[in-house]
């Protein structure tokens, strides 16, 4: 039962990989860029091992314990996790519990997290080099090391089913991980001060993670290098037994889980209309509609107007490293990019509500205007506000109009090409109800190539204003400012006007090829 499983899900992986060429071109990517940081790690591994005892004990430790804890918590907020061997699917089969259980275990080393953790856990040896007892512990335990990974995985996402499960929990938890990441640049900057007096307490730290089950195993070749040996051996036995807990513990929710499975949640009832009671009765205002209503209750647009409020916090910080100010005056062209670059894959995200587009016959233009509209209620006020406060609090007023003139170009003429491109490349999204988060296999190389051509063709456009902008800044003639104003609504509006008829144009005559490629983004 045990080879079926990891059969089973071979043979998913590699069905998966014929689905698109692009998943392939994305695995292997994303492959060869994990190799690549596991190879510069164990280079640091290896020079490492010319350490003392004590002090690669200390730091394999805490780094071990660092992955073990990633691979605890992150599944609970990144759903988009693997689950092509969902236990639920298995909930009609009666199958052994404790066959089932070391299946999916198993299984949880086929595919790039699960082979790239055990490469680098095993990398432990390099460090262990120079005694041959600890390096042979250091292969048996970054082996238990990696299950425990594995195991306490499962049993987080297992015992916290009934919590994430709820939409609600899902939409919370999924925009609230992101901040770290966008302002891990600011917060690195903010601690590496206090980093230096932190190192007294790592030795502290290592110890008391040393017999939890985040470090028990990586400890234990340090004991034995200095020659503790009824320590280390206590160490392995307690791993063993924190490794077997946790296994019976995932092993007691799975069973529980495939008992009585949790019954879907049905969605509040709805109360009116809603946004088609504000928009007029319209193919475009059912589309506008339609959208805003996505902006405010789906976290995939939500996690697009996140970014709004702590790109100031992250040009404020690059600000005061490089001693300028000048870099928060253009607050207001980046996030006017960044917000209009939030609708070019908006077909994609539609999924199989696309078809309402296909059945009903909408026109191009039709769509193409709701959905800018929809945006731009949003973009347009952030885009001022952020153009207009800098040069005002900093004392910079005769910026003011040259700022507004890119600005507004970079807005309006980005929703323009955001227009075409949501409705000539497609690629796979996170489904409705998905983290927002989530890279769907093979999804990477596409997306990387789509998004860097749009961005491309969106700074082009802004060539003719930013070239007056630098006129003015370069003879401080405030004309050149007041040109700018003026070439950036006129080239950004036509800009846009050209991009939604063009747009529209595509998406008429591409229906049916649009409404396949949705379908395989599924």
């Amino acid at each position: 039962m045990v080879a079926h499983l990891l059969k089973l899900k071979l043979l998913l992986l590699r069905n998966s990989f014929k689905r698109s060429p692009w998943q392939l071109v994305g695995v292997i990517i994303g492959g060869l860029y994990g190799l690549g940081v596991i190879a510069m790690l164990g280079v640091g591994l290896f020079y490492l091992g010319t350490r003392e005892p004590n002090e690669i004990a200390m730091y394999l430790v805490l780094a071990v314990s660092l992955i073990t804890l990633g691979w605890t918590v992150i599944p609970l907020v990144a759903f988009g996790v693997d689950l092509t061997l969902d236990p639920a699917r298995f909930t009609t089969f009666t199958l052994s519990r404790p066959k089932l259980a070391t299946g999916l275990l198993l299984s949880g080393f086929i595919g790039i997290p699960g082979v790239l953790t055990l490469l680098l856990l095993l990398g432990q040896t390099l460090a262990w080099r120079a005694n041959i007892a600890a390096m042979v512990a250091a292969v048996i335990c970054g082996l238990l090391s990696a299950l425990m990974c594995l195991a306490l995985a499962r049993w987080s996402t297992t015992s916290m089913t009934q919590l994430t499960g709820s939409r609600k929990f899902k939409d919370v938890a999924g925009i609230i991980a992101i901040i770290p990441l966008i302002l891990l640049g600011p917060i690195i900057s903010t601690s590496m001060g206090g980093f230096e007096s932190a190192l007294d307490w790592l030795p502290t730290v290592s110890a008391v993670l040393g017999w939890t089950p985040l470090g028990a195993f990586a400890a234990v070749p340090g004991d034995l290098a200095s020659g503790a040996l009824l320590v280390g051996l206590a160490r392995f036995v307690l791993g063993l037994g924190y490794l077997a807990l946790v296994v019976w513990a995932w092993e007691r929710g799975l069973h529980k889980a495939m008992e009585n499975p949790m019954a879907p949640k049905t969605s509040a009832k709805a109360v009116g209309m809603g946004m088609f009671n504000i928009f007029p009765s319209t193919p475009t205002g059912a589309v506008a509609a339609r959208t805003m209503t996505y902006w405010l209750k789906d976290p995939r647009y939500a996690a697009s107007i996140v970014i709004v409020p702590l790109l100031p916090v992250i040009i404020y910080f690059a600000s005061v490293n490089t001693g300028s100010t000048i870099i928060m005056m253009w607050l207001g062209p980046m996030l006017a990019i960044l917000m209009a670059f939030s609708i070019s894959a908006d077909i994609s995200y539609d999924s199989t509500a696309f078809s309402l587009h296909v059945l009903t016959g909408v026109s191009g233009v039709a769509d193409r205007t709701g959905r800018v509209i929809a945006c731009g209620l949003i973009a347009l006020p952030v885009t001022l506000l952020a153009a207009i406060l800098p040069p005002v609090f900093l004392d910079r007023m005769y910026m003011l109009p040259l700022l507004l003139g890119i600005s507004l170009c970079a807005l309006l003429g980005g929703l323009g090409v955001s227009s075409v491109a949501s409705a000539r490349f497609t690629y796979s999204v996170p489904l409705p109800g998905e983290s927002p988060f989530k890279t769907p296999p093979g999804a990477g190389a596409r997306m990387a190539v789509t998004q860097l051509a749009t961005f491309g063709i969106m700074f082009v456009l802004l060539i003719p204003v930013i070239g007056l902008a630098i006129a003015q800044m370069v003879t401080g003639n405030e004309l050149f400012g007041w040109l700018a104003l003026g070439v950036g609504i006129v080239l950004g509006s036509v800009f846009l006007l050209i991009g939604i008829r063009l747009g529209g144009r595509w998406m008429e005559n591409r229906m049916p090829e649009l409404m396949q490629a949705v379908m395989v983004n599924k």
